[in-house]
């Protein structure tokens, strides 16, 4: 690594008639100019207002000035919702109303945003949908294990025949 650092060099390309003191002084220049504009470029980038995507606090929402939505959900695995709705690129936010006794959850969500809310909401409920459904089928160990009684009291006749057949 030490070596790297020791070692490193610039290529620095100049064309002209003749190669004076002048010249290497004023390509040198220009490339200290090219790195200074493109270091201030970057930090302007990285300065620059971040402006949230996804999931943020019902303030940012509110500070975008986009108007906010809302819908309740009273399902407790909200995290699947948030799959989805980061699937859909969503701008949303949520908060928990711990005034009903199973805490309902407000989802908030630009105006904007709608189309793809209410049809991230639809997979989620699908999904939500095609889980009970799952849960009602029964298990496959389950069956397995009902077999293996059903098999191990059935009656097997294992008597060796030896008959001679002509």
């Amino acid at each position: 690594m030490q070596e790297e650092v020791e070692n490193r060099t610039l290529t620095l390309v100049v064309s002209g008639t003749k190669f004076t003191g002048r010249l290497f002084k004023a390509a040198i220049c220009k490339y200290l100019a090219h790195r200074k504009g493109k270091k201030l470029r970057k930090q302007r980038i990285r300065d620059a207002p971040v402006k949230p995507q996804g999931k943020q606090t019902v303030k940012q929402l509110i500070g975008q000035n986009q108007g906010v939505s809302n819908i309740e959900i009273t399902d407790p695995s909200i995290k699947e919702f948030e799959k989805i709705a980061r699937k859909y690129g969503v701008d949303y936010a949520v908060k928990k109303d711990r005034s009903s006794s199973p805490p309902k959850y407000l989802i908030f969500f630009k105006g904007r945003d709608a189309d793809a809310l209410t049809s991230a909401f639809t997979e989620y409920t699908n999904k939500k949908v095609k889980k009970v459904e799952k849960s009602e089928r029964p298990s496959v160990l389950a069956k397995l294990s009902q077999f293996k009684e059903l098999v191990k009291n059935a009656v097997v006749d294992r008597t060796k025949r030896k008959e001679l057949e002509r």
